[in-house]
């Protein structure tokens, strides 16, 4: 068999090149040449063959996408309502976020299933995976398991053994004969995924490929492999803390802004069906700087608790410091709670944190954090039944946000009563004088 062709091409301008050189000759970036697999070539004229032939919409046979339930009923929730045969998932996060131990419990369900799933693993011995399947108390006796990291080799053994799912952890273990580059690298990553993409396509079979991600939190490898997945799904929260979200930021067959709710445990990860009793639990009331809100997950109201720090500070630039929260969205609050209410803050400094390692990006949550920082600087705690939600414009305005009905029910049920929204109070100033008017 032919060897296939392989070039160096640069990332950034095109450039090709026969071998591997540090800078690129044509537009002078470093480290850019990446090994890049082009084809086989023809025996006789040395021209690539290409096997593909176009084809009319008509002419394409029309395929019902059946959905597979994995038993975990928040990853399906985030998937859009289970797998999809033949698809592609990324699940990705920081090391001990919990992704292997969300794989084995997956496996533990699927295996329950007539057709046995596979679990490759490049990273553990089969005595380690087992070691940490007795730890979790997981009964799975029919799941093959396979340490493999030779793509040929994998793609062989799912082509003879049509496994239910295939797990392959991690993808950056992978490495492929046809590449020289080692295991991990760019050219080894991208070929690796578009290997196993085109067997999970062809035999019909669900592959979810683990990914690592860097010290700035984007998925190791090329970017190019989150667009060749059909779907990628982060394991968000702190590494030491229990609370754990699956957020899917790419999803073919179904929608974005879903969230799964776990909480790690000693016996793997829980499913979390009420996560607001989850983040409200240890919250303590009567304590100056906390505020409920009401925010939306998706299409899931969660009750959250923000807390806020005012203190001097003797800084020439005060520190706006927020955890869970957009940076320059609390510069922006701070800025109109100094022109609206004339608090000073140019003298303090100003730390908000979103408890228990939820991340909020929707502007309804502008009015807890301003309560928070008002609560903070006066010293004075709201009531413990209160929740709140609303946007803050530029000019003081609470501003209406949607599904409040969702919000309003969400908080009753956890014997919130006192609610503040857009349809009480029209700005922030009349919204200070009535609950902080000591």
């Amino acid at each position: 068999m032919a060897k296939p062709i392989t070039k160096f091409v640069c990332q950034q301008c095109g450039a090709e090149a026969p071998k591997w050189l540090g800078r690129c000759p044509q537009c002078g970036e470093w480290n850019s040449l990446v090994e890049t697999k082009l084809g086989i070539p023809d025996r006789v004229s040395g021209e690539i063959i290409s096997q593909a032939k176009p084809q009319k919409l008509s002419q394409i046979k029309s395929v019902f996408q059946s959905r597979m339930k994995t038993g975990i009923s928040e990853f399906d929730l985030v998937l859009g309502g289970g797998i999809v045969s033949g698809s592609v998932v990324l699940v990705s996060g920081e090391p001990g976020i919990g992704k292997s131990t969300l794989m084995l419990q997956l496996i533990s369900q699927i295996d329950k299933k007539r057709t046995p799933p596979l679990y490759v693993s490049g990273e553990e011995s089969l005595q380690q995976i087992k070691i940490r399947a007795q730890r979790l108390n997981l009964k799975i006796p029919e799941t093959l398991f396979l340490t493999e990291t030779n793509v040929e080799t994998i793609c062989a053994q799912i082509r003879d053994l049509r496994p239910k799912m295939v797990i392959i952890d991690s993808i950056q273990t992978c490495w492929t004969s046809s590449l020289s580059g080692m295991a991990g690298s760019v050219g080894q990553v991208r070929e690796s995924a578009a290997m196993f993409l085109k067997v999970a396509k062809k035999e019909g079979i669900p592959l979810l490929l683990v990914g690592h991600v860097t010290k700035a939190g984007a998925i190791a490898g090329p970017k190019v492999l989150e667009h060749m997945v059909d779907t990628v799904i982060y394991i968000e929260g702190e590494r030491f803390g229990g609370a754990r979200l699956l957020r899917a930021t790419k999803n073919r067959f179904g929608a974005t802004d879903e969230v799964g709710v776990f909480e790690m445990t000693d016996k793997g990860l829980i499913e979390v069906t009420n996560p607001s009793r989850l983040f409200l639990k240890e919250r303590v009331k009567k304590t100056p700087g906390s505020v409920v809100v009401a925010t939306l997950e998706g299409t899931r109201p969660v009750l959250v608790e923000i807390q806020a720090l005012v203190v001097p500070t003797t800084l020439v630039i005060p520190r706006r410091i927020g955890q869970g929260i957009d940076g320059r969205r609390l510069q922006l609050i701070s800025a109109v709670l100094t022109k609206q209410l004339r608090l000073p803050l140019a003298t303090f400094d100003v730390y908000v944190n979103v408890v228990g390692g939820i991340r909020i990006d929707e502007p309804g949550s502008d009015l807890g954090v301003a309560l928070a920082i008002i609560s903070s600087f006066k010293g004075i705690s709201l009531d413990p039944k209160t929740v709140c939600f609303g946007e803050i414009g530029l000019l003081g305005e609470i501003r209406e946000i949607s599904q409040t009905d969702k919000r309003k029910k969400e908080a009753r049920k956890l014997g919130l009563t006192e609610i503040i929204s857009p349809e009480k109070f029209a700005s922030v100033s009349q919204l200070a004088r009535e609950l902080f008017k000591k």
